[in-house]
């Protein structure tokens, strides 16, 4: 180092890094109120000082591209991006054209939560389709899939399904089959936003491959946040014939990182030795053992299978409001009183029960 750098390093007064919240408080309101996991912090801690070549072109993300092709076979193509929002939005414009439109859930994420993004920034028109339980068939993409070549009508171009859904349920290797099969016959193409994809694969017990590349899949926005990653989602182009102009959308789209390799490093970490298989299966497992917890208190109605990290429930007038004062966790759909309830890689089984205690509080359960 020049005396210059070792100066300001060695500054005397420098503030040391402040901790202005308590971590021992959980919740159960998202997976992305965790934390980041120690081994990912480790990866970032590894991969910084000295210098690499920006915008992607760095030793990482060519290590990251040799991991992927492991989890999805050779041939795919990837783009480390910033966030989910980002990663749907960029996998959906590289598979349509203007006129496109893309069929998806009601409940989708790409419909409900990512504040017309896909609309305003992707300039892509969406169909929903109410569903039971967050997940398309074949029947249910078909009462969008109509009108081609009617240029009064957005074209259904697309379809997206998104693995584990919104309501926490999980697609089989069939089903996801099933689906790409109907969509491509019908000259379509299959996404799948993948924010939870680890928890689908705990939950099957098959290789990420089994339900994506191997059912038919096109391309793929697979998460990391939501399993303990800082920050960073990758698109993976399993059929890259299928989009289109990726490279050129990224950057489009203000998803190029300058700095590639801080992403690019979390997924190697996640991805080499199973550490998203094994923060998964935690967050199910604590998932399962509150399902189990509160399917033995009266007066709480769970409304969805619990096949991944999620669990959701109908709760009496006022308990949700009540159980907020000491636990975070989101209304779901408070017409019904439906809430939803998140378990995260970090969730321990001291919280869940404490929570449960805290259920039987409210409602005056023993």
């Amino acid at each position: 180092m020049t005396s210059t750098t070792e100066a300001i390093l060695s500054a005397p007064g420098t503030a040391g890094p402040v901790q202005l919240h308590d971590p021992a408080v959980r919740g159960f309101a998202s997976d992305n109120y965790s934390g980041v996991h120690p081994e990912i912090l480790a990866a970032l801690a590894a991969a910084n000082g000295g210098h690499q070549v920006s915008y992607g072109e760095d030793v990482y993300t060519a290590r990251l591209q040799e991991v992927l092709e492991q989890q999805f076979g050779p041939g795919i193509e990837s783009f480390p991006v910033f966030n989910g929002t980002g990663a749907n939005v960029l996998s959906l414009q590289s598979l349509l054209p203007r006129w496109g439109a893309v069929i998806c859930a009601s409940t989708a994420h790409i419909n409900m939560d990512e504040n017309g993004a896909p609309e305003r920034i992707g300039g892509i028109k969406l169909l929903q389709v109410p569903t039971d339980d967050g997940k398309l068939t074949p029947e249910l993409i078909d009462r969008e899939a109509w009108g081609w070549g009617d240029e009064h009508r957005a074209q259904p171009l697309v379809v997206s399904i998104t693995q584990t859904t919104e309501l926490g349920t999980c697609y089989t290797p069939e089903e996801v089959r099933a689906i790409a099969d109907h969509a491509h016959s019908k000259g379509m193409k299959l996404h799948m936003d993948g924010a939870r994809l680890a928890n689908a694969a705990a939950h099957l017990g098959v290789p990420l491959r089994a339900f994506t590349r191997d059912a038919g899949v096109d391309i793929l926005s697979f998460g990391g946040t939501k399993n303990g990653l800082l920050f960073g989602e990758v698109v993976v182009a399993l059929n890259p014939e299928a989009a289109d102009g990726l490279k050129f959308l990224r950057k489009m789209n203000m998803q190029l990182a300058s700095k590639m390799r801080f992403i690019s490093a979390q997924f190697i970490a996640l991805l080499e030795d199973g550490l998203w298989l094994r923060s998964a299966e935690h967050a199910n497992a604590m998932a399962a053992r509150l399902r189990a917890a509160v399917e033995e208190i009266d007066g709480v109605e769970p409304t969805q299978a619990t096949q991944s990290n999620g669990v959701f429930a109908i709760l009496p007038e006022g308990v949700a409001d009540r159980l907020r004062k000491s636990f975070a966790f989101y209304d779901w759909d408070a017409a019904r009183r439906e809430v939803r309830w998140m378990c995260s890689f970090d969730t321990t089984p001291e919280d869940i029960d404490a929570f449960v205690e805290g259920i039987r509080r409210e409602l005056g359960s023993k």
